[in-house]
């Protein structure tokens, strides 16, 4: 890390540490078993996982056709598509860390249910999680998101076009290609069983990025067989526990699957893996902001990820709500 920017006083905002405790039940949250929802619909007294179409969805199936425009510089064009929201427990007090192994499976099961269900009509299906007021998350109860569309997000494009560059040039998965280095080094592997690593990639800019893929050449997450699910739901428990350890505080992020597309495209270049992007810097209260520099030039890093890495290695793997 740099000691420069890790040392220097800090006189800026502080964050809350989101260190509250939370109900097993809120009757005024509109995700819990039973509540009623903005849409007054009432959700079902649910025992696992729940989901449903966002009441505020912003991807729409029946958008309106419009004329093209032919303008070269302004372009216009209809994109459709639906959104939906993932409870991942009746609880209202359990994040993915603090649930068994078990329930966590029922929500990879749900995330390839949810994949393969909207994968058959639209062409991008984006899993992901915010976690964290900090992160924009605007109800406590844990959940995460699915947003299916008809085209390819920027994001998503800029990632098919690099692997598929890389796999023309040298007949190799550009991501298996980083991993077998990777594992071969060690330095920035944070955890990994027989079938998944978790890593802070080499050119990680959040601080604590990380990046989850399996070992095996996949696709996309409906290829999963079922011991690579097992596997996933045990290092996901144990990879976040040890983020929210980092800090002994719930530790906020932003996390999503990336897989190849659902069409009939030739993807073989593709390799599936999740991103977790979080903004806490040197305390469950400071975190990273994106200006100035960042924003007008490209990003710096405050830590590099071999540090990072290193103290993610090193924290415990037992929730410290359990230790206390």
């Amino acid at each position: 890390m740099s000691p420069h920017r890790m040392e220097r006083p800090w006189r800026g905002r502080h964050e809350s540490s989101e260190k509250s405790e939370q109900p097993g039940y809120d009757p005024e949250c509109y995700l819990c078993p039973g509540n009623e929802r903005a849409s007054g619909e009432r959700n079902p007294h649910y025992k696992s996982t729940f989901v449903f179409a966002n009441d505020y969805s912003a991807l729409l199936s029946d958008v309106p056709v419009i004329e093209r425009s032919n303008n070269d510089l302004f372009k216009i064009d209809v994109i459709q598509g639906t959104c939906r929201v993932i409870c991942f427990s009746p609880r209202h007090d359990l994040s993915l860390p603090e649930m068994q192994v078990s329930e966590i499976r029922r929500v990879v099961d749900l995330w390839i249910a949810q994949l393969a269900d909207l994968g058959q009509t639209h062409r991008w299906v984006q899993i992901f999680e915010n976690k964290g007021e900090m992160m924009g998350c605007s109800n406590s109860h844990p959940h995460g998101q699915i947003w299916a569309s008809s085209f390819l997000p920027d994001e998503v494009s800029n990632e098919d076009l690099n692997q598929k560059i890389y796999y023309e040039q040298h007949d190799e998965v550009l991501i298996l290609s980083c991993l077998e280095r990777e594992l071969e080094d060690a330095e920035r592997v944070v955890l990994e069983n027989d079938s998944w690593v978790v890593l802070v990639p080499f050119w990680a800019v959040w601080p604590f990025e990380s990046i989850l893929l399996p070992k095996r050449h996949v696709l996309r997450l409906t290829e999963l067989n079922d011991r690579e699910c097992d596997r996933l739901a045990e290092i996901l428990k144990e990879f976040l526990t040890r983020y929210d350890n980092l800090f002994e505080a719930p530790f906020p992020y932003t996390m999503g699957w990336h897989g190849a597309p659902s069409d009939d495209g030739d993807y073989i270049h593709w390799q599936l893996h999740a991103h977790f992007y979080p903004p806490l810097l040197r305390s469950a209260t400071v975190k990273k902001f994106m200006v100035g520099y960042e924003m007008l030039a490209e990003a710096q890093r405050d830590i590099t990820p071999e540090w990072a890495a290193k103290c993610l290695r090193e924290v415990s793997s037992i929730h410290y709500k359990v230790r206390i």
